[in-house]
C-alpha cells in the first residue's frame, strides 16, 4: 500500500480532499506514533489478492527448451521457503514472471550427487521430473558457475538423473528407465483388461459423452498416458486432456501425450501435462511416447520428436526386461535475468 499524502491537517478544503480520495478508493489509517492521519489506497477492483500484500524481493531467471519455459530459483545458499501460492504467483502470465514451471536449483542432499533439482507446476503443487527443465538446469548451474563437472548428477523427487551438455550447445539427459508396474506409475487398472498392441497393451479410458480413449500407460518418474491419433493438429486435446489428466484411474492425475507416427523415426507430439495444461513440449512426454512407439511396434530405437517449441531426440533400446534408460535430446536457452517482488501468500 501507497500513502496519499503523509498527513492531512484540518484546514480549509479538507472535507473535499476526503470526499474525492475516498472517490478513488483510498481508506484511512491512523498513524499514532505521528499523531496524525493517513490515507492509503485499496487494490483496484479486480486486482490479484497479494496485491496489498508486503514482498520479499527474489533473484531469478527465465529459461525455455524446446519452448517449455521455466523461472529458474538458485536456492544454494539458503532455501527461499515459498508457499505453494507463491509459486502460482510466479507462474502467472499477467502478475508474476509467467512459465510452465518453477525449477529449484538447491545443494546436494548426499554423497554421490550435484545437486538437488525440484520441480514446481503452475498450479503450486510439487512434481517428480520434467525433462526439459532437467536439461535447463544443467545448462543453468553450468552458466552460473555453480560447478564445472560434465555430466552432472542431480537428486529429483524419485530418484537421481544424469545430465550432460554437449559440444553442440544441446543437452542430453539419461532420464533413467520407464516405469511400466501400474501400482508405481500409479494407474488403477480394477475391473478393466488391456487390450494387447505388439509388445505392450492399450487401456480403455471412459470418457464423458460416451468416449473412450485408449491408452498406454507408463511412468518417466511422472505419470503418463499416451493416445494414438492420426493427426496432432485436430487431436481433441483441449477437450480430452483434461479429462485424461484428471482421470480417476489415474490417483496421482496424469499427463495426456497426443502421438502421431509419421514414420519408425519421426513422430509429431502434443502434450496436456498435468498441473500445468497443454506446454509447447514436454520432455518426459516425449520420452513416454517415444518408449510406447516402441512396445507398441510402432517406432525403432532413435527418434525425432516434433513438438510445437522444437524437435527432441528420444533413444531407447528395448531389453527382455524392459529396463534400459531413456536418452533425451534437445536444446536448453537463458532468455532473461531478473528481480520480482514476490507478496507474502499463505
Amino acid at each position: 500500500m501507497q500513502s496519499a499524502q503523509d498527513c492531512i491537517q484540518n484546514g480549509t478544503g479538507f472535507v473535499h480532499r476526503w470526499l474525492a480520495a475516498v472517490r478513488a478508493g483510498w481508506r484511512w489509517c491512523t498513524r499514532t506514533a505521528a499523531k496524525c492521519t493517513t490515507l492509503r489506497r485499496d487494490p483496484p477492483r479486480g486486482a490479484p489478492p497479494w496485491a496489498d500484500n508486503p514482498a520479499m524481493r527474489v533473484h531469478f531467471t527465465k529459461m525455455q527448451g524446446a519452448g517449455n519455459d521455466f523461472v529458474v530459483l538458485d536456492e544454494t545458499r539458503g532455501r527461499l521457503g515459498l508457499s505453494a501460492a507463491q509459486y502460482r504467483f510466479l507462474a502467472d502470465r499477467h502478475f508474476g514472471v509467467g512459465a510452465d514451471q518453477i525449477l529449484s536449483v538447491r545443494p546436494a542432499p548426499s554423497a554421490g550427487v550435484d545437486f538437488e533439482y525440484v520441480i514446481h507446476n503452475a498450479d503450486g503443487g510439487e512434481v517428480e521430473h520434467c525433462g526439459n527443465g532437467a536439461r535447463c538446469f544443467v545448462r543453468y548451474v553450468r552458466d552460473q558457475g555453480l560447478t564445472d563437472r560434465n555430466p552432472v548428477r542431480v537428486k529429483v523427487k524419485n530418484g537421481e538423473i544424469s545430465l550432460r551438455l554437449n559440444d553442440d550447445g544441446r543437452v542430453t539427459v539419461d532420464m533413467g528407465a520407464p516405469i511400466f508396474d501400474l501400482a508405481r506409475v500409479p494407474f488403477d487398472a480394477a475391473g478393466q483388461t488391456p487390450a494387447p498392441m505388439g509388445n505392450f497393451e492399450r487401456w480403455a479410458l471412459p470418457l464423458a459423452g460416451g468416449d473412450v480413449a485408449p491408452v498406454a500407460v507408463l511412468s518417466m518418474g511422472n505419470p503418463h498416458a499416451v493416445l494414438l491419433v492420426q493427426d496432432v493438429d485436430t487431436a481433441p486435446v483441449a477437450t480430452w486432456g483434461p479429462q485424461i489428466e484428471r482421470h480417476a484411474q489415474f490417483p496421482a492425475r496424469v499427463n495426456a501425450g497426443f502421438l502421431q507416427v509419421l514414420d519408425r523415426s519421426n513422430v509429431r507430439l502434443r502434450v496436456y501435462e498435468r498441473g500445468t495444461g497443454e506446454t509447447l513440449a514436454c520432455g518426459t512426454g516425449a520420452c513416454a511416447a517415444v518408449v510406447a512407439g516402441i512396445r507398441l511396434g510402432l517406432l525403432d530405437a532413435t527418434v525425432n520428436v516434433q513438438t510445437h517449441g522444437g524437435v527432441l531426440t528420444i533413444q531407447w533400446q528395448d531389453t527382455p526386461g524392459h529396463d534400459a534408460p531413456v536418452f533425451m535430446t534437445g536444446p536448453a536457452t537463458s532468455v532473461f535475468e531478473g528481480e520480482i517482488d514476490v507478496p507474502d501468500l499463505a
